[in-house]
């Protein structure tokens, strides 16, 4: 029970600091994050698309194939996926009450707190899934710091984000997913992760 109780805490913790980073510092100047959320905020910008319904259905064939092949990441990531999808899209009003900041300071300030967010809970075994979830699953496979794997992901769709809208938002979402993997990797480099599968 204690357990159970300390994963949820963890989750409601990494969970907002997630909306916060979209929700206060990147959504206001569509700026990007990497990966499924990305590709959230993406149908967010484009048709007005809740970010965090677009990003739990772009993460069901993700975790349809952790159902069948990595089935403790399934179990240790439904329940972030969901919260973290909703507090996002709760968190949807305050963009009214952004602070006025510098676009790029924003978008480095946003990727702090997304990183911040994601790093924290796969340093305690669980996630938001959808990129992180595959990442997990690549890191394994590949004996690599999970961090770099976001990076990589986040990258390819920043790239179409660039495409799509304009060089402003690639080069603000640039930023964002350079700070998102310093820190979500600086979160995962300590120790103490390996203990939390054990």
């Amino acid at each position: 029970m204690k357990a159970l109780l300390k994963k949820g805490l963890i989750i409601l913790f990494g969970s907002s600091l997630l909306a916060i980073g979209i929700n206060f510092f990147l959504a206001p100047y569509h700026v990007l994050d990497g990966g499924v959320i990305g590709i959230g905020l993406i149908a967010n910008y484009l048709w007005g698309m809740e970010a965090g319904l677009a990003i739990i259905i772009c993460s069901i064939p993700i975790f349809t194939l952790a159902w069948f092949h990595y089935r403790y990441y399934f179990y240790n990531s439904l329940h972030g996926l969901l919260i973290s999808s909703l507090f996002i899209d709760l968190f949807n009003g305050l963009r009214l009450h952004h602070l006025a900041l510098d676009p790029a300071l924003s978008s480095m300030i946003g990727g702090v707190f997304v990183g911040g967010g994601i790093g924290f809970m796969l340093r305690h075994g669980t996630s938001t899934g959808g990129t992180d979830l595959l990442a997990q699953m690549i890191a394994d496979l590949f004996k690599i710091n999970v961090g770099a794997v976001i990076f990589v992901i986040d990258l390819a769709v920043i790239l179409l984000g660039g495409y799509l809208f304009s060089t402003q938002t690639l080069l603000l979402s640039s930023m964002t997913i350079l700070c998102v993997a310093a820190v979500t990797m600086l979160c995962t480099s300590h120790p103490s992760l390996g203990e939390a599968k054990s």
